[in-house]
């Protein structure tokens, strides 16, 4: 008996799941008048666009093109041979999709910098679209959208950008069910990294068991940070690249799990932690930190604007001596790990149930660095229990 090659595939949504989606985003379009939405990611950490419209992440910085027509099946472009080869993803991996378009470029090669660009342009043009919304220019590079807009003449492009993030920032019931199963693996390998972080040990090692293991437990896409300092310094978030240090007796290890689970959801875990006892004097800014988190939380509800969630964060830190944030603390997350809306000055969406939001606040000193990550639900009348189960608290190691 021939293999089913889609068992290859990871937990992925239903046919009737994105469906949903590609009505939503088609009932948008056509109120607004637009024939084509054309889109590009070329990560699974910030480029979830491809894969909530194919279920087909983009990887490694290979850029993936998706071509979403008002009236007709998706056109895909993505690294790989010119015809006659077949080197982009397999058709049976990409539902929703006529046509999967290939040309060999990099982006670390200047000259192919159009090559995918030509075949956007190759396809519009044969399907005579009058007004093309870009989704997200963020992530688009500006040799492919230059080449684009000068080669499409009497072509109308619109920003699509607030029309899909709508529509994704809104999480469904199934989709609901995959995030439920990636703060239980969270939960899980934040467990299990307790009881690996010991003196001896340098910090990559550590931070890549823990990679192991939430691959072990279904995740699809991994970025865990985290490093060792001594109790009484601040002891912050560290890369790859700054994870050489060798853990020590009472050493303070800060860990955070920011990975998706199957079916590519992400929410985000971490904790404080402590070889040995936890220190007395950081009771009183653990106890700042869950003061913080807790009036965030608080003003998490339907119709909120993020401005002001933002400005009562700032506000409540100087109160207390402590500097006003300057980065996102508080955002959405979906198949991208950062998503719309975002708790800053600067966002536009009001928040609406069943959006997943995840909470990270910080406070440091001198001697401390602390910060707690979580997801929380918006519900119709405010804001679920928290997702993890993780306990609220400075950790020690098991």
């Amino acid at each position: 008996m021939a293999e089913d090659p889609r068992e290859r595939l990871t937990l992925a949504p239903s046919d009737e799941e994105l469906q949903r989606r590609w009505k939503a985003v088609r009932t948008r379009m056509e109120a607004e008048k637009i024939d084509v939405l054309i889109m590009q990611s070329d990560n699974q950490y910030l480029g979830g666009y491809a894969q909530w419209f194919t279920d087909y992440p983009a990887v490694y910085g290979y850029a993936m093109t998706v071509i979403f027509p008002l009236n007709d099946e998706m056109t895909t472009i993505t690294h790989g041979g010119t015809p006659p080869s077949d080197m982009g993803p397999p058709a049976w991996a990409l539902r929703g999709v006529k046509a999967r378009l290939t040309a060999n470029y990099f982006s670390s090669v200047h000259y192919s910098g159009t090559y995918d660009a030509e075949l956007v342009v190759q396809t519009i043009k044969a399907r005579k679209d009058r007004c093309v919304g870009v989704v997200n220019t963020r992530t688009l590079p500006y040799m492919f959208y230059d080449y684009v807009l000068k080669n499409l003449p009497g072509v109308k492009f619109v920003d699509a950008s607030d029309l899909v993030d709508e529509i994704k920032a809104i999480k469904s019931p199934e989709e609901i069910g995959f995030l439920m199963k990636t703060v239980e693996l969270q939960d899980a390998a934040m467990g299990w990294a307790r009881t690996i972080i010991k003196p001896g040990r340098r910090d990559f090692e550590i931070i890549g068991d823990v990679i192991n293991k939430v691959t072990e437990l279904g995740s699809e896409a991994q970025l865990v940070l985290g490093g060792s300092g001594p109790a009484g310094t601040p002891v912050g978030l560290s890369s790859r690249h700054t994870q050489n240090r060798i853990v020590k007796e009472k050493d303070q290890f800060t860990l955070m799990i920011e990975v998706n689970g199957p079916g590519g959801i992400y929410g985000e875990m971490g904790r404080c932690l402590f070889l040995g006892d936890v220190p007395a004097e950081l009771a009183d800014a653990q106890a700042l930190l869950k003061a913080t988190r807790d009036q965030t939380i608080r003003l998490l509800k339907p119709g909120a604007d993020p401005k002001e969630i933002w400005d009562a964060n700032n506000a409540f830190l100087v109160k207390r001596g402590q500097m006003p944030e300057s980065r996102v603390f508080c955002h959405g997350q979906g198949y991208s790990l950062v998503e719309r809306p975002c708790v800053r000055n600067d966002e536009t969406m009001k928040l609406k149930p069943n959006m997943n939001i995840t909470v990270h606040p910080t406070v440091f000193s001198s001697t401390y660095w602390l910060s707690m990550w979580d997801n929380w639900l918006i519900t119709e009348t405010g804001v679920s229990e928290r997702l993890h189960k993780t306990p609220e608290e400075l950790l020690p190691v098991l």
